[in-house]
Formats: structure tokens, C-alpha cells, sequence
């Protein structure tokens, strides 16, 4: 039988928007246990469930919600109703260079590890793709993409007088850590992760990142502050030098919860979450004492991520109400600090409060969590990328170098780079 002259329409249009998967094989799956459903891991040790090296097939539900259902868990409650997003008409062909090649995002997605695709222009949803069964219902893992979202809670706090100045120490709000090294560290030194408290952060399982993963959400600590503790040593004086730290960030979610008197999750819930019309509940995993682990262990949807980026995109405006304070966001997503410049404080992006900054003239800036978990934002574009992904290694030189030019044209599909 012909095929009806609309149907290549109708399938393209699916392809771009819609569905779980998409048409062709996604790359790994066997590896990341597509024939096994993608099995989830045992509860514990989770530092393998993240780190993957040892057990790639529980990745994809590890980062999709597994860890949610394995570990106690606090809800980032939404509203009574979600903010709409608009979806184009039409589909948007992007293509990128990359290798000397121009390709497609059907393309990118043959060739990387992502769970979730979704853009963002305007308002208006222009592409919007999953693979390794996943779907629009599935909360994915934030990973440090959670720690972008503690500046902005910061910055609120600090507008509604919760927080009297940034230049406080820590321990004016916990005074567990009054004379530890983090104690003695502003707020605004643990923005910029410039505490210089020594935090090794190198993804190989026997880290003070899996110690710290093992004292929170593993719950192996009394947690809380307790937590914190081990690491007692400065590295450098604070305010000197960009030494990215997990920990800098955990401590930064006990200021906000003594600062603010309500559970992290409830201040997000309340102050961001709600306003700017989250469709479903959020969550993160707590610690022993009920303690966020704000460092990296949020869930939530796709197109929620998305509204968060529409909301930083948008100068911290949402549904006409501004829900953060626009100065703090400039100062944000800004590298101010000389040692946090791009190129400087890492090998390209540059650092603001808990938010890397893209190089160049044009003011960019993302959230990026291990293994591909990312959100950029273009404000002057209105444009904003979100993926969620199981990269084969934490930094994936070669997967983040494809994904930079796919989101340099994006942008110079809508404008100039």
C-alpha cells in the first residue's frame, strides 16, 4: 500500500517531539543493559551506581530516577497548576560542525549517551527527544547541576533578609562547624568554590566525593554537619583559588536550612519550584540527621529542568513574578573573581556562585552535573539546551566536545556565536 502523503510529516514531527525512544538504536545499550530493561543496582554501595566503571548496567536507572526509589528522599513540592510550554509548529533541523563534518541531531543522538534531549527557544519547546526508554514522565538525576540551583537559593535567601551578607562566615548560621576550617569560610568563598578546604573530586570511587556520598545519602555518618568534618585541612588560603568541591556545596545547603528554618527542599519547593510552575514534583536525596545532599541529588523531569533554565534565561522571571533577584543573577552567572575566569578556573568555562560561565563576549552560562547532565542558557537568544545523559566517564572529553557544537549551532541557528 502507497504511504499517505502526510505520513512522512506526521513520523518527522513524531521523531522531533515525541515518543520514549527514538527510531534508531541508541549507542551502548546492550553495555548499559537495554536487553535486562536496565536493571537497577542493589542499595549500596551508590558511589558504583554513579561512577559506573564497574557496573555500566545500572547507569541509565541510576541516573533516571533508581536512586530516588533505592535511598530516603525529601519532595520538592509543585503547584497547583504548571506553566505552559508552547510547542513550534514545525521542527527545527539543527545541525553542528563537528570533525570537519556538518550533522544532525539524529546524528548526535546515534552517537552519545543521551537520555533526554530538550530545547527551548522563547518559550516554546523546538525539540524535545529520549532514548533508553525514558520519557517525559521520568525524573532524572541533577547531579551537580543541583549546586547552580543552591546559588540561586542563596540569592533569595540573602533578598529576604534570611541571609544577612555573603560575606558572613559559616559559621554565623552553623555553629557545628564553628572552629573547622568551613566554619571559618564565607558564603561567599563557598559560592565561588574558593574555600580552599582540601576535597578531593576525581570520580574514581576512592575519593573524598565517595566518602562524602557515603556520609549523605548512604547515610554511613550521623550527616548534617557531621559529614563535613573530615575534611579539616585549607589546601590554600580561602578566596584565592578555584578548587572545585562537592563539599563546598553541601555546606552552602546547611547554611540555607539554618538561615531559612525549613528544609531545603521546602524553601526550593516554595520559592522556585511552585512560582515558576514546575509540572510535577521534584526530590532530593536527604542524609541521616533529614539533610538535603544539595551537592547533587535532585530529581526531576526534563521540561522542569527546562523551565528552570527558561526562569534564568528570563533574568530570574517567571509567570510575571520576579522569583530571583535579578542583580544576584547577573553577579551569578558573571566570573568576577580573577582566579574563576574562563580558562583559568578550568580548562574553558569560568565560575560564578555555583555557576559556570562560558568564555567570550556574549554573557552564557550552564549548569552542569558528571556524565552529561547539563543546562545552558543564552539570554539574549531566550535559548536554553538541557540533557540528561550516561557519558562513558565523568568528563568525557570527547562526548563534552561534541556537545559544545551541538549547542554553538543551536546558537548560531538563531543567531551569532
Amino acid at each position: 500500500m502507497p504511504r499517505p502523503p502526510y505520513l512522512s510529516t506526521i513520523i518527522a514531527l513524531w521523531l522531533s517531539f515525541g515518543g520514549a525512544v527514538c527510531a534508531q538504536a541508541a549507542p551502548d545499550e546492550v553495555l548499559l543493559g537495554g536487553p535486562k530493561g536496565y536493571p537497577r543496582g542493589a542499595s549500596g554501595p551508590q558511589v558504583q551506581h554513579l561512577v559506573g566503571t564497574e557496573r555500566p548496567e545500572n547507569l541509565v536507572d541510576s541516573f533516571s530516577g533508581g536512586l530516588e526509589k533505592l535511598l530516603p528522599h525529601r519532595t520538592v513540592r509543585k503547584g497547583v497548576s504548571a506553566s505552559l510550554l508552547a510547542r513550534a509548529e514545525t521542527p527545527q533541523a539543527f545541525t553542528y560542525l563537528h570533525e570537519g563534518r556538518r550533522l544532525g541531531v539524529e546524528d548526535y543522538l546515534a552517537r552519545q549517551r543521551v537520555t533526554g534531549l530538550l530545547v527551548i527557544k522563547d518559550g516554546t519547546v523546538v525539540l524535545e527527544r529520549y532514548q533508553y526508554g525514558r520519557s517525559e514522565t521520568t525524573r532524572f538525576l541533577s547531579a551537580s547541576m543541583a549546586k547552580s540551583i543552591v546559588g540561586l537559593l542563596v540569592g533569595i535567601a540573602v533578598e529576604e533578609g534570611r541571609i544577612g551578607s555573603i560575606d558572613d562566615l559559616a559559621r554565623q548560621y552553623v555553629p557545628a562547624l564553628a572552629g573547622h576550617p568551613y566554619g571559618e569560610t564565607s558564603i561567599k568563598d563557598l559560592l565561588q568554590m574558593s574555600s580552599g578546604v582540601g576535597f578531593a573530586e576525581q570520580y574514581d570511587g576512592r575519593d573524598d566525593l565517595a566518602a562524602l556520598i557515603r556520609d549523605t545519602i548512604e547515610q554511613q555518618s550521623a550527616g548534617a554537619a557531621a559529614a563535613l568534618l573530615p575534611y579539616a585541612e585549607r589546601r590554600a588560603p580561602a578566596g584565592r583559588m578555584f578548587y572545585y568541591s562537592s563539599a563546598d556545596t553541601q555546606v552552602l545547603g546547611l547554611v540555607l536550612r539554618a538561615a531559612t528554618g525549613m528544609p531545603v527542599a521546602d524553601y526550593l519547593g516554595t520559592r522556585i519550584w511552585q512560582p515558576m510552575g514546575a509540572e510535577d514534583d521534584a526530590s532530593y536525596l536527604i542524609d541521616a540527621a533529614g539533610q538535603e545532599a544539595t551537592f547533587a541529588f535532585l530529581h526531576a523531569r526534563l521540561r522542569d529542568f527546562g523551565r528552570l533554565g527558561m526562569l534564568a534565561a528570563n533574568g530570574g522571571r517567571a509567570n510575571g513574578r520576579q522569583i530571583v533577584p535579578a542583580a544576584w543573577l547577573q553577579r551569578a552567572t558573571g566570573a568576577a573573581a580573577p582566579h574563576a575566569q574562563p580558562f583559568i578556573a578550568s580548562s574553558y568555562f569560568g565560575y560564578g556562585y555555583q555557576v559556570w560561565v562560558f568564555p567570550g563576549e556574549q554573557r552564557r552560562f550552564a549548569f552542569i552535573g558528571v556524565r552529561g547532565q547539563v543546562i545552558f542558557v543564552d539570554p539574549a537568544l531566550g535559548l536554553v539546551l538541557v540533557q540528561t545523559a550516561v557519558w562513558k566517564t565523568a568528563g568525557d572529553r570527547a562526548a563534552r566536545a561534541e556537545l559544545l557544537a551541538l549547542w554553538r549551532g543551536i546558537v548560531e541557528h538563531y543567531g551569532q556565536w
